[in-house]
């Protein structure tokens, strides 16, 4: 962080991906003094473009941030590449330590820094990742649909991830990998859905001219496939709030780590909000973006309660003690 910052913000935005510029947008056509600081690692990057995003569909991930950043801007939001280090109370509000530059001060927070995908350790894997080595359906399905598609066995979804691939194609394959082979009602629906299961360990993704062609087995068998499905362990950024006493919690479903919000994005730590991925493992970018909308409403409004109740008791001290009145 090298460009001069104010000390004192109305509202941090931790994480500049759809979540925070939007909760930046928000706040910002608000009149609120925002400041976004953003590590430039955004989940999506190595996509091609952004999919099931209403008139920006197939938008480049890249493209969609920098229109987005020059939206907050244009109400006066700043947005600034900076690592955050740190969230620590203060009185009044919060000190943000970023990795380098002057900490800043905010009244309120909200976290929108998403999480990470922790891949299975197969060679080659992470190379193919965004591009023919694919996790949601509803992203990228429709980019391999009608090809020969294989779902990697790395986690409690992966047999859901087999049966909703079957939607986009008829050759779907399940590679339990290190897991056990599916049994009793999961081996029965995917025998019904007609995806095959191909027993053994997954010990390398196959390439050639630069796209996927298969998968190498432990046994040396080969396993013929256009692209591989994988449930990734999603595990929120959020390491730099342990001062706050907020640490990430596994998440219901069992497929990572998350922080838990009530309803209006609220953290337990009065103050802090959260929206995108890092409270919500499952949105996509669409849904980011409206959580990061809605939970900067919520902030606008607890601060302009903050503001009227300082408003009245000046009010208050400022008159005059009348008859009856001590003052």
């Amino acid at each position: 962080m090298t460009e001069e910052l104010s000390d004192s913000y109305d509202v941090v935005v931790l994480g500049g991906g759809a979540a925070g510029l939007s909760g930046a947008l928000m706040l910002a056509r608000a009149r609120r003094y925002v400041l976004v600081l953003d590590a430039g690692a955004p989940r999506n990057a190595p996509a091609e473009g952004v999919h099931g995003l209403l008139g920006r569909e197939g938008v480049p991930p890249g493209e969609l941030l920098r229109r987005g950043r020059e939206e907050v801007g244009r109400y006066g939001g700043r947005v600034v590449s900076a690592e955050v280090l740190a969230v620590t109370r203060e009185a009044d509000g919060f000190r943000v330590t970023p990795a380098a530059g002057p900490t800043v001060r905010a009244r309120r927070v909200l976290v929108a820094t998403g999480l990470v995908d922790g891949l299975p350790h197969v060679p080659g894997l992470r190379e193919r990742w965004g591009r023919d080595v694919l996790h949601c359906p509803y992203c990228h399905g429709w980019e391999v649909r009608d090809r020969a598609l294989g779902v990697l066995g790395c986690g409690p979804l992966s047999v859901h991830q087999a049966l909703l691939l079957r939607q986009w194609s008829d050759d779907v394959l399940f590679l339990p990998h290190t897991m056990p082979p599916p049994s009793g009602e999961e081996a029965e629906r995917l025998a019904a859905r007609g995806v095959r299961v191909v027993p053994g360990e997954v010990t390398s993704v196959e390439v050639a001219e630069d796209r996927l062609v298969g998968v190498r087995l432990g046994d040396g068998t080969r396993v013929g496939r256009d692209a591989l499905a994988v449930a990734p362990r999603m595990e929120a950024r959020a390491a730099f709030l342990a001062g706050l006493g907020l640490k990430p919690v596994e998440h219901p479903s069992g497929a990572g780590e998350h922080l838990p919000v009530d309803a209006t994005g609220r953290t337990d730590v009065p103050g802090v909000w959260a929206a995108g991925n890092v409270t919500d493992l499952s949105a996509q970018v669409g849904g980011a973006a409206a959580a990061g909308a809605a939970a900067a409403a919520q902030i606008n409004a607890d601060l302009v309660a903050e503001e009227t109740r300082r408003a009245v008791e000046a009010h208050r001290a400022s008159r005059p003690a009348g008859p009856g009145r001590r003052g």
